[in-house]
């Protein structure tokens, strides 16, 4: 058996993972090429297939074998091991059980997959910041880019894997409004596009003079990578001196939230975050500061607007 101490089984994130487990693994080149088509068939984003991948190459280079070749007891030893550990999010460890229960509903391992755990949602509430601390926040970066970035993903509620994916095409400034294209589930959706957000964007495309995509990677015409982001907004975090359990998809939160707050309707919010279904959407009334008001008869106001 592998030793959990030799490194954090959460910890890396990185592509390597995988590539290690098509060199070290045997077949998993053969099995991770069957993986990847059906994801694609099935129209997970790559976000996804690199999640649930990088959790199936893990399990494979933990015991150095096939998935196949695994018995039930030794995926309940990882998982036991990955849940004991500290360095591992609960969302690594979900990761892990549907990109395992993927894998073995390809080859029809029901035995295996019927074995693995049940996810059950976490009742914690989300974190969301006040606009005050958005007012800090999003003044921070030194760099006019990635102000505007932070800006953006939460003007327009954006997944940070969405405002990688945004292509300069995508601004309808006409319209006002984002194209936000095979997100989630396969689905695009419109956005708006705030007055705001349109003068530090035309700022920034001015400087630095995107190509195809909207944010270029290290190379002109490639995506942004989420890491530089996530890099940019912990040290944004430290310099606005905000200590709160907080992350890049915080800022999606807290659009949701406060457009809540501002009195637009649960079921325009759904549609505008993408969500499938509004129960999703609804955890964003739990945390919301909305005016109630006190109980009364109808019968009142009848004729007080009469």
């Amino acid at each position: 058996m592998s030793k959990v101490t030799k490194k954090s089984l959460g910890s890396d994130s990185s592509k390597t993972v995988i590539d290690q487990a098509k060199r070290e693994v045997p077949d998993f080149i053969e099995h991770f090429k069957k993986f990847e088509q059906q994801m694609v068939i099935g129209g997970y984003s790559s976000s996804t297939l690199f999640c649930y991948g990088r959790a199936v190459a893990k399990v494979s280079l933990y015991w150095k074998k096939s998935l196949l070749d695994l018995q039930p007891d030794q995926i309940n030893d990882f998982l036991h091991a990955l849940a004991e550990e500290k360095k591992a999010s609960s969302t690594y460890f979900k990761h892990t059980v549907y990109g395992l229960r993927f894998f073995f509903r390809l080859y029809h391992m029901d035995d295996k997959r019927i074995k693995l755990p049940v996810i059950r949602n976490s009742k914690k509430l989300i974190a969301v910041f006040s606009k005050a601390e958005l007012k800090r926040l999003l003044m921070a970066p030194k760099s006019l880019k990635y102000r505007v970035i932070l800006a953006l993903i939460y003007s327009a509620g954006l997944r940070i894997s969405e405002l990688c994916n945004l292509k300069i095409t995508d601004i309808d400034s006409d319209r006002m409004q984002i194209q936000v294209r095979n997100s989630k589930g396969n689905k695009s959706r419109y956005v708006v596009l705030s007055d705001y957000i349109l003068i530090g964007l035309r700022n920034y495309v001015l400087s630095s003079k995107p190509s195809v995509y909207l944010f270029n990677g290290k190379t002109k015409g490639e995506p942004l990578g989420t890491g530089s982001i996530q890099q940019s907004f912990r040290r944004a975090m430290t310099t606005a001196n905000i200590n709160k359990a907080a992350s890049v998809h915080t800022l999606r939160h807290s659009y949701a939230t406060h457009l809540l707050e501002d009195g637009l309707d649960i079921v325009s919010i759904k549609d505008l975050l993408g969500h499938s279904h509004i129960e999703t959407t609804m955890r964003y009334l739990h945390v919301a500061k909305l005016d109630r008001i006190r109980a009364h008869s109808p019968l009142d106001t009848l004729y007080k607007e009469s």
